[in-house]
């Protein structure tokens, strides 16, 4: 006896989907009169929509500070306005002006391309740091013109800022010679015009208004991020500068280098000052 089994009825595929929107469409529907009978409406909208695209947008402008910091060496003092008098040392010069310039280069002897600065104010504080700057800088240059096979490269970039009577400098210098690695250098030098001093990142930051411990919690959360990536392609096998968040060089008040420009604060931790390495981290506030 043959048996015929009744056949499937065939479903279409647009029916199904038809089907299947429709059971999600009530499923958010009913997510959302929940949350709206909890938060309430208005708390609901704020929480999905203003809240949301704000921190993306912080996000955003965060990041595009962080992307855009080889932008900020135009080896310059920015334009500026300070009602400060200021006693220069040479009257026709700028504040801060380019005085030591190289772009040589020496077939496998050395490659160099640098601009130093000056800081052209006469105070003792500031002849300290222009001495530094020279012994530094302009005397590795003078040295490495001297090379022969060697293949040192040396590049020397610096930015200036001032803003509410703060001059702010920043030197960045990358250094690679022969088969070691590229070791990069940032020097910042940070000075009251009005009150004739140095001053300091915590002092940088309440004159700022902003709050110390907020601060303190970016640095942190920024480094532990950083330290995280780091210890992921550590275990991929990969040769890494390793960080250690607990670290007292992450306190604000043991933190040397940092930056004002458009009032942002750049706080700088490069190890390569320390050692032959060309990796930072860098926390914007």
């Amino acid at each position: 006896m043959n048996v015929n089994l009744p056949k499937k009825a065939k479903v279409s595929v647009k029916s199904v989907i038809i089907y299947t929107v429709s059971i999600i469409t009530c499923i958010i529907a009913i997510i959302i009169t929940g949350l709206s009978i909890y938060y309430g409406s208005d708390e609901l909208d704020r929480l999905i929509t203003i809240g949301g695209s704000t921190l993306t947008q912080a996000d955003e402008e965060y990041q595009l500070l962080v992307s855009n910091f080889d932008d900020v060496f135009q080896n310059q003092l920015e334009g500026y306005t300070t009602d400060v008098n200021i006693k220069k040392i040479d009257e026709e010069q700028d504040i801060i002006y380019t005085y030591y310039t190289k772009d040589e280069s020496k077939k496998n002897s050395y490659d160099m391309n640098i601009n130093i600065p000056y800081i052209n104010i006469e105070n003792e504080t500031i002849a300290a740091y222009n001495e530094e700057i020279k012994q530094t800088y302009e005397e590795k240059a003078e040295s490495t013109l001297q090379t022969e096979n060697e293949n040192i490269i040396y590049t020397l970039q610096y930015e200036a800022t001032i803003e509410n009577d703060i001059l702010s400098l920043i030197i960045r210098a990358n250094l690679k010679e022969g088969s070691s690695a590229q070791r990069l250098i940032i020097q910042t030098f940070n000075y009251d015009l009005r009150n004739n001093k140095e001053i300091t990142l915590e002092e940088m930051i309440n004159l700022k208004q902003l709050n110390t411990n907020d601060v303190q919690n970016k640095i942190n959360q920024e480094i532990e991020s950083e330290h995280q990536r780091v210890e992921d392609l550590r275990s991929l096998g990969y040769s890494v500068f390793e960080r250690n968040p607990e670290d007292e060089m992450y306190k604000i008040e043991n933190s040397q280098e940092f930056f004002v420009k458009d009032g942002n604060i750049y706080i700088i931790y490069a190890y390569g000052n320390e050692n032959i390495t060309s990796e930072m981290d860098l926390v914007i506030v």
